[in-house]
């Protein structure tokens, strides 16, 4: 249980640094602040291999829809684009730490698909807004913006915690997650 509040933690005070730091000249440091999250997320896990793979599908998958938001026009980034309309490295490496919490403080979501698809198409569009008044994320409509993020997070996290029950550093510690597939 410790492990699972510190988890929590971890990635809430995480995802504010990043954003913050985001939202200014410093966004490199947010990379920092990942690798830290992850370090202690792997070096912690019964399981390592298993939870470093999650991770780098999680970045994979963030990779390419944080740049398909990002040429699309869909969200803008003010500072740390190393490349014309590409996003910028901090909020890929957020999917790394995101992918943190899905074997631990988000365990409850393994095989409830409905319930993680519904979690995504809100909790993604609301991050995002919360990062937009922190002045690291611009939208140029609105409207637009909250229905491809809700869509796309809806169906994203729905699958990261199926790509997380597959890859599950902490199965020997929380195996109710194996009920829950049944």
């Amino acid at each position: 249980m410790k492990q699972k509040l510190l988890n929590f933690v971890f990635f809430q005070a995480g995802w504010l640094a990043v954003v913050l730091l985001g939202a200014g000249q410093f966004h490199w440091l947010g990379l920092l602040v990942v690798a830290a999250v992850v370090a202690w997320h792997l070096v912690t896990s019964p399981a390592p291999q298993a939870e470093a793979q999650l991770v780098l599908f999680a970045l994979g998958i963030g990779l390419v829809w944080e740049n398909l938001l990002t040429l699309a026009g869909i969200v803008v980034y003010p500072y740390g684009q190393l490349s014309g309309g590409f996003a910028p490295v901090w909020i890929i490496a957020m999917w790394a730490m995101l992918a943190t919490t899905l074997n631990l403080s988000l365990r409850w979501l393994h095989g409830r698909f409905l319930l993680a698809s519904v979690f995504g198409a809100i909790g993604g569009p609301l991050a995002f807004l919360a990062g937009e008044r922190l002045g690291a994320v611009v939208f140029p409509d609105v409207t637009l913006a909250m229905l491809v993020l809700g869509v796309g997070w809806g169906l994203l996290f729905t699958l990261l915690v199926m790509l997380a029950m597959r890859n599950d550093g902490f199965v020997n510690i929380y195996p109710e997650a194996q009920r829950a597939e049944s």
